[in-house]
């Protein structure tokens, strides 16, 4: 029996905000036959009004989870929240079965969020946009890892032009090079395919698929229609 086929066990006390960062030691792929993240009971309210309340989640390993809903509705926020960014919420979250507070670091070091925005420093090239964010997470990594990586998302030929010159798509595609890059059991992917076009629309999604296929877990927000397969399952908000 999985994590996720029981309930998890509440621990009382005051929800500690998370701190994005990284021990190298604990930087390795969760067992994917045990990924499972968990919501009970949890609300959130904006300008006076509940985005959503008494929502219960159990999110696993081999399973793209998409967010639906009207604008409005709290998908970011709800990414946010399950992501470890927001603790203005209600409710409780768990990691494999033990309170998120307990088991923080494992969380983030199974964890690859991307947000709306691209997060690319205009005045750095794809090759030093990607080297920073390893930095950030305390990997060393090479140039030839970077390379390959931006060659899988197409961007062969501009290594080493500063970002800023780029396309909107190109910079988004920088962002999605770090999929290849940085091995995560979990994906936490807001609008990922903004100013994508066709081709890497199909690129994306294929790697999204194969990644649940192989026993990870993408949870995504999207205006894009996935393609229905077995491992699609959506939540709707709203």
């Amino acid at each position: 029996m999985s994590c996720c086929d029981s309930w998890p066990q509440r621990v009382t006390g005051e929800k500690a905000p998370f701190r994005v960062e990284f021990d190298p030691k604990l930087m390795r792929l969760e067992s994917l036959l045990s990924l499972c993240l968990q919501a009970r009971q949890l609300a959130c309210e904006r300008d006076d009004r509940w985005l959503f309340e008494g929502l219960d989640l159990d999110i696993k390993g081999g399973e793209i989870v998409r967010i639906e809903g009207p604008n409005g509705s709290g998908k970011t926020t709800l990414l946010k929240i399950l992501s470890g960014q927001l603790t203005d919420y209600r409710g409780e979250l768990f990691w494999n079965g033990a309170p998120m507070h307990q088991t923080r670091e494992h969380f983030l070091a199974n964890l690859l969020y991307l947000g709306h925005a691209p997060g690319v420093k205009a005045g750095l090239t794809p090759l030093e946009n990607l080297a920073w964010y390893q930095a950030l997470n305390g990997e060393k990594g090479s140039d030839q890892q970077r390379e390959q990586a931006l060659f899988e998302v197409g961007l062969a030929g501009f290594e080493d032009v500063p970002a800023g010159q780029l396309s909107a798509g190109q910079q988004r595609r920088i962002a999605l090079a770090r999929l290849t890059l940085t091995p995560r059991a979990l994906w936490v992917l807001d609008e990922p395919f903004t100013a994508i076009d066709r081709h890497g629309v199909m690129a994306l999604e294929a790697q999204l698929v194969a990644h649940a296929q192989s026993g990870g877990c993408v949870l995504v927000t999207t205006h894009h229609a996935l393609t229905e397969s077995s491992v699609l399952r959506r939540i709707q908000l709203g």
